[in-house]
């Protein structure tokens, strides 16, 4: 007992030895005379040491131990310097301190336009309190609060650490200036722990090596992954990235993500190697790969998957979404897929999809030699149509099926695949091509009061108002979330019909605010608005407005009531391409001359369906009538509308319709 007593007292002293000030000490490391400082000689308070470690981070020392002092390191936000190594002692907790974190950018430690820094630990643990930031009562929502925020940064090295907790990311690889990627960045035996958005966001990076990473019980909002490449925009990159020896594990999302619709083809082409990486324990998916499907929206380059094991998922295991054939390459080489979705017998564990709102086939994905072990009786592949038509391209590999101790060799071939998933079919009508086309007002009506356009749009859509040189157009946008989703403020800008973009405002989110512009010229504004997973509506409006489906089917969210469309004179054929986001989000659809006879209609409408009515080219312009309402049989969200050969508005009030000029 005495001995134990003794060992106690002991190590007491040496940790208050520990964290005594020591200014003679830091004098010779800044003079270069000892090779490396200890955080402690900046002192130790137990409550909050954050001044003493930062000020020893800023003091210019190279080296930097923090020293295990016998308690945790409690700390606000950290900021790293340039030109420093900071090693951990073994044992050593860093702890963000209970009540701070109040902003919703507020990280534990945060790199931002800095170079040559090393984080190196033994076991180490930096840890948050993801609880607390999740709690309505107690702090802001937000998914930003990451414990190693890395951004426009380069030549970083993280080793030895777990990162837990976060009220973000474990590592957020990010910009603070744009334009300016991460490069040569090492992040290497390291956990990542019951954070709260990511294990991992790579947002950009160029020369990126992960490895013998663990990423794990990520859960608190979406999208909940292990591992998420995810930029925000054209001029991001995902550059050299290679991970190699990496386990995603019961992650509430999906084990490996690559989320890329925000690269386009004049992004940096992307190139990707995963290897010898694991997916487990109940992720809800293995490997996510989805683009943009739009021929200029789409990045190129490859993505190899090679020796990686993917088992257990609760649902689909490995699922190519949106990516068109002649998008960036996902070659995968000798993977396996183990015993996906045991829960549900319905779905396939392989699958290609197209999404709402594409236009394009989609394909490009070379499976290689891949096994497939599933117990359950069930088509391995799946190629779900969301389009109509189109089909898909350029899919090739063997899949090897090991089904109660039987086993089956299926090629992909394009006979199997037309055999097995033959297009939907319906009549083809292209959407109108306004290339080069001026719009103007369908009804030329004096200026009276118009209708509120009180329907919701989804993720994002594109509104378009027509407006005299000098009006000033005024509309009042609400912004709103969905779910649990994280938002950022809705920045609403004006595109002239010259290119111009015009600054009109932003609505913070949760809200509903007034934005505004001055036209500079006569013509069609188009104001291109994204919210993220969240939802927006116009609510008030100085002049007409119609939402725009151009570019993409408009993606509505519930039931957006009666909306007017024109059919302008001379019109051969016309469609309008309706559908819902599967089981469970369906829609009914109704559609109505222009003597409001009802000429069409459906109920739960999930995948794609046309209505093409029949007749002859109208003398004059005609409007009709859309009426989208609550499905009878099923539920309802997210839905969408694209129309086909006829200008592609909607409008709540059909005074704000558009036709090309002649």
């Amino acid at each position: 007992m005495k001995q134990s007593l003794t060992v106690l007292l002991a190590a007491t002293l040496f940790s208050l030895a520990a964290a005594a000030e020591r200014p003679d000490l830091i004098a010779q490391a800044k003079r270069g005379e000892i090779p490396e400082a200890k955080a402690s000689w900046w002192g130790f308070d137990a409550a909050d040491s954050t001044d003493a470690l930062q000020t020893a981070i800023k003091s210019g020392v190279k080296r930097l131990v923090v020293d295990n002092v016998g308690k945790p390191w409690i700390v606000r936000p950290i900021f790293l310097e340039s030109n420093l190594t900071v090693v951990f002692e073994k044992g050593v907790v860093v702890e963000a301190k209970k009540g701070e974190f109040k902003g919703s950018n507020d990280s534990l430690f945060t790199s931002a336009i800095k170079h040559d820094i090393e984080l190196i630990g033994d076991g180490t643990i930096l840890r948050m309190h993801r609880a607390d930031y999740d709690n309505p009562k107690l702090y802001k929502k937000a998914e930003w609060r990451h414990v190693l925020s890395i951004r426009s940064s380069k030549n970083v090295t993280v080793s030895g650490l777990t990162l837990a907790l976060s009220g973000g990311d474990g590592i957020y690889l990010g910009v603070s200036k744009r334009g300016v990627t991460n490069e040569n960045i090492v992040i290497k035996d390291v956990i990542c722990d019951r954070n709260y958005r990511q294990g991992i966001s790579v947002i950009t990076a160029r020369n990126l090596l992960i490895e013998n990473v663990v990423m794990k019980d990520t859960g608190g909002t979406p999208p909940a992954a292990g591992i998420d490449f995810e930029p925000n925009h054209p001029s991001e990159q995902v550059v050299n990235c290679v991970m190699r020896n990496c386990v995603a594990e019961n992650n509430h999302g999906v084990g490996y993500v690559f989320y890329l619709p925000n690269l386009h083809t004049d992004s940096a082409p992307v190139s990707v190697r995963l290897e010898n990486c694991i997916s487990r324990n109940g992720n809800r998916s293995d490997f996510v790969f989805i683009t943009g499907n739009d021929k200029d929206k789409t990045v190129g380059g490859k993505v190899e998957v090679v020796n990686c094991r993917f088992e257990g998922s609760k649902g689909t295991s490995v699922s190519i979404d949106r990516k068109p054939a002649d998008g960036a390459a996902v070659v995968f080489e000798n993977c396996v897929v183990d015993s996906p979705a045991l829960a549900q017998p319905g779905i396939a564990p392989i699958v290609v999809r197209s999404q709402a709102g594409n236009r394009r086939s989609v394909g490009g994905v070379d499976f290689g030699n891949m096994t497939v072990i599933d117990p359950v009786e069930r088509p391995v592949f799946g190629y779900e149509d969301w389009i109509g038509g189109t089909g898909v391209e350029s899919l090739k590999g063997t899949f090897l099926i090991k089904r109660g101790g039987k086993e089956e060799t299926i090629v992909l071939t394009k006979a199997w695949l037309s055999k097995a998933f033959p297009p939907r079919s319906y009549k083809q009508v292209p959407p109108l091509d306004l290339t080069g086309k001026t719009l103007v007002p369908a009804m030329r009506v004096p200026n009276v009061p118009v209708a509120r356009n009180d329907y919701y749009l989804r993720k994002a859509g594109t509104y378009a108002v027509y407006a005299k040189q000098g009006e000033t157009v005024a509309l009042r946008v609400k912004h709103t979330q969905v779910g649990k989703y994280g938002g950022k403020p809705l920045k609403v800008v004006a595109i002239a019909p010259s290119g111009k973009k015009v600054n009109a405002g932003a609505v913070p989110f949760q809200a509903a605010g007034e934005v505004s512009f001055v036209a500079s010229e006569t013509g069609v504004y188009r104001l291109p608005l994204k919210c993220g997973a969240n939802r927006m509506a116009i609510t008030g409006v100085s002049h007409p407005v119609v939402v725009s489906s151009e570019n993409s089917a408009i993606g509505f969210i519930g039931a957006a009531g009666d909306l007017y469309f024109l059919v302008p004179a001379g019109t051969k054929e016309f469609g309008v391409f309706i559908y819902g986001q599967g089981a469970g989000e369906a829609i009914k659809a109704t559609v109505f001359d222009p003597t409001g006879k009802q000429v069409w209609e459906k109920d739960n409408i999930t995948l794609p369906e046309m209505c093409a009515p029949e007749q002859a080219p109208p003398a004059e312009d005609q409007v009709w009538r859309l009426r989208l309402t609550k499905p009878s049989g099923t539920t309802y969200e997210d839905n969408f509308v694209d129309l086909r050969g006829i200008p592609p508005f909607l409008a709540r009030d059909p005074r704000a319709l558009l036709t090309i000029s002649k």
